[in-house]
């Protein structure tokens, strides 16, 4: 039986991920810090993992469990949060455990499932990043930094293991309603909220908070449908767009000039004010 591990499982995209696969007939080892809030994909039949993406003795013991099962087909690399504060506001040591929990975890889980895929000669890495990997907001520097990085990383990877058999996916969520807005929204206020950038960073907060609420956004199901579509594709694509606007926000991306679209989203923000 194919075998798959889904970081970030306890809540959203994760969850419903593991869910998914699970249907799929899947092996899914749902990781993620809080163990206690997995228990109904534990009754679902999920083996449960704890893992935390900013502490490496935690990401290798997390894989010595899988490296023990035998195998891994499928890695998805789900897991990540908004840290969001005028760059002027974010201490640096925030700014590396952004890095760490949304870049290098998933770099050294990739690692580590390498050399089980390379031995099979077959495996899909399934990076999800966000479409604030092609665009970006204010306040949202470190975030958006750990997305672009994201993005780049996935493309030289899918060319040094293609060869092996290997294929790397690309997932670009747009608005999704889970409590990543939340997070976001209660970051950019401890952090700025009461700063030079005060105001801006409340209109901010205030979209970012009524996000979920939106007609725009879309359930985590969504994404979930479109990563289980992706691992079962036989030739899967580089990039897939899913769910909350994206496909409108990344055409928008291609079109406008970068001062043209500074100045949309500008707006986009003046309006929750």
């Amino acid at each position: 039986m194919a075998t798959a591990l889904v970081t970030g499982a306890s809540s959203g995209i994760g969850e419903a991920t593991v869910r998914a696969l699970l249907a799929d007939g899947f092996t899914v080892y749902a990781a993620a810090r809080r163990l206690d809030r997995m228990a109904p994909l534990a009754a679902a039949g999920a083996k449960l993992l704890s893992l935390d993406l900013t502490d490496d003795a935690s990401i290798v013991a997390a894989m010595a469990t899988i490296q023990a099962h035998g195998r891994l087909d499928v890695l998805v690399n789900n897991a990540g949060y908004g840290s969001y504060g005028a760059l002027e506001d974010v201490p640096m040591a925030e700014a590396r455990r952004q890095c760490e929990g949304n870049l290098f975890g998933l770099a050294r889980l990739c690692q580590l499932a390498l050399p089980m895929m390379r031995a099979q000669k077959s495996g899909k890495i399934v990076n999800v990043t966000s479409v604030g990997g092609k665009m970006w907001e204010p306040f949202g520097a470190w975030y958006h930094a750990t997305k672009f990085a994201v993005e780049g990383l996935s493309d030289c990877l899918r060319m040094e293991v293609a060869p092996f058999g290997i294929d790397v996916i690309v997932i670009e969520p747009g608005a999704i309603r889970t409590e990543w807005s939340g997070i976001a929204s209660d970051s950019l206020l401890h952090m700025s909220g009461a700063t030079a950038y005060g105001p801006a960073a409340h209109q901010l907060a205030k979209l970012h908070a009524g996000a979920n609420a939106s007609r725009l956004s879309s359930p985590p199901e969504v994404v979930a449908r479109t990563i289980a579509k992706s691992v079962r594709a036989r030739h899967p694509r580089t990039r897939y767009a899913t769910g909350g606007s994206a496909h409108t926000i990344l055409f928008l991306r291609r079109i406008l000039s970068d001062r043209m679209f500074d100045g949309l989203m500008r707006r986009v923000a003046a309006s929750a004010g």
